[in-house]
């Protein structure tokens, strides 16, 4: 008698033995992220390439931080005697608790981890800032930029500087060896995209009069 015909592999493992190429793509990106990302992490440490420059992009984490913007957002409300003031830094406040809340959802249903070469030193975290995507600092970054140029009155040198800050706000969380790049530029379109949600549901003393009383 002959061998007995071996026997079909189940097809979970020919799924495996025969990825799609949509897999194939995410893995090849996945894995050019993470390089690209630790060639760059040239602040992630005091003895990396730019070593010497951690102080300054830790300044310029600080003023992407969320709570400085809470905080400043909240005193000028509380200070702010003009109507039409009070109605702008509401709405900001409202969308930086609106930021604060989507991007800890979605890191915590990710759940990307850190990248390995990040110094866990950073400024008042919680326990959603062990994850990495997406970044909190770009998506409010990209935010605040916007809400800035469509409601202050701003010369051009001083729009061009808003912008700048905005984006080296996110290009630090990857010097410095926060996140991936992914998490950054998904941060920024994240940012760039929430501002439109704020606009769409803008509180004003018709919409919202009994938050507009408190004031």
């Amino acid at each position: 008698p002959g061998s007995p015909a071996a026997a079909p592999l189940p097809e979970e493992d020919c799924m495996k033995l025969n990825p799609s190429f949509l897999g194939i793509a995410l893995s090849s990106l996945l894995a050019i992220d993470l390089w690209a990302s630790k060639r760059l992490g040239v602040c992630a440490g005091e003895g990396s390439a730019w070593g010497s420059a951690r102080p300054l992009m830790k300044v310029i984490e600080v003023s992407g931080h969320g709570i400085p913007w809470l905080l400043g957002t909240f005193y000028g409300l509380c200070q702010s005697d003009s109507s039409a003031a009070r109605e702008v830094l509401l709405n900001l406040l409202f969308a930086l608790l609106l930021d604060l809340v989507l991007v800890a959802v979605v890191k915590g249903i990710v759940k990307r981890r850190r990248p390995t070469h990040n110094k866990m030193d950073m400024f008042v975290t919680i326990s959603v800032d062990k994850y990495s995507f997406p970044s909190g600092h770009a998506t409010r970054a990209a935010l605040v930029c916007r809400f800035v140029l469509h409601h202050l009155v701003l010369a051009v040198p001083l729009r061009v500087l808003v912008v700048l800050w905005a984006l080296i706000v996110g290009v630090s969380r990857v010097m410095l060896g926060r996140h991936n790049v992914t998490d950054v530029l998904f941060g920024l379109l994240l940012g760039y995209a929430l501002y439109s949600v704020v606009e769409y549901c803008w509180l004003s003393p018709l919409s919202a009069p009994a938050l507009f009383a408190l004031w």
